[in-house]
């Protein structure tokens, strides 16, 4: 009888342990980092990169891919038809923008774009909706993770917040050249 469990039909991530976990204990703390950070007003620390009307650009602490980013609306709420048109329009347009700023400094071959509503769903904060953008290059999947347990990322957060906040301050200056 063949083994059902053989190890090629497994994809193990085991890097993610540390996400899920932190993202449990922020769960049961009743606190959403989404609301917090915007109130601080330390947008540096806490990898806000840019702010808009009803949203803010944020970099995703911990990334699958450089300039890995997150938009979210001020407002907390957890799905997203429960947006106010103004939103979702705000919402939008910062996914251009951030589009445009990661195609200009990193020049990725792909984006994955992506809403996870709901736990089972993949939401580490299910409470506060949010757009990820990873962007992607051929090749980016590699042995690290799966060998050695490790994620290599060329950049530091701290650079990757300069350079996406230059570029996104570009574009916005420039907002015409989108609609070309």
């Amino acid at each position: 009888m063949a083994n059902i469990f053989n190890i090629m039909d497994f994809l193990w991530a085991p890097w993610r342990s540390k996400y899920v976990a932190d993202s449990s204990k922020s769960k049961r703390e009743e606190k959403c980092i989404f609301c917090e950070f915007p109130e601080q007003n330390d947008d540096e620390r806490n990898l806000i990169v840019y702010r808009s009307k009803y949203a803010y650009i944020i970099l995703n602490r911990f990334p699958y891919n450089p300039s890995h980013v997150m938009i979210v609306p001020y407002r907390h709420i957890s799905s997203v038809e429960l947006l106010e048109d103004n939103e979702a329009q705000d919402i939008f347009r910062l996914i251009k923008i951030t589009l445009a700023a990661i195609r200009k400094v990193y020049s990725p071959d792909g984006f994955n774009i992506g809403i996870n509503i709901g736990r089972t769903a993949g939401a580490g904060i299910e409470a506060h909706v949010h757009v990820h953008i990873v962007p992607r290059w051929n090749g980016d999947a590699n042995f690290m993770p799966v060998l050695s347990n490790t994620k290599v990322l060329p950049e530091d957060l701290e650079t990757t917040y300069v350079k996406l906040k230059k570029a996104i301050e570009d574009i916005i200056n420039n907002e015409d050249s989108l609609d070309h």
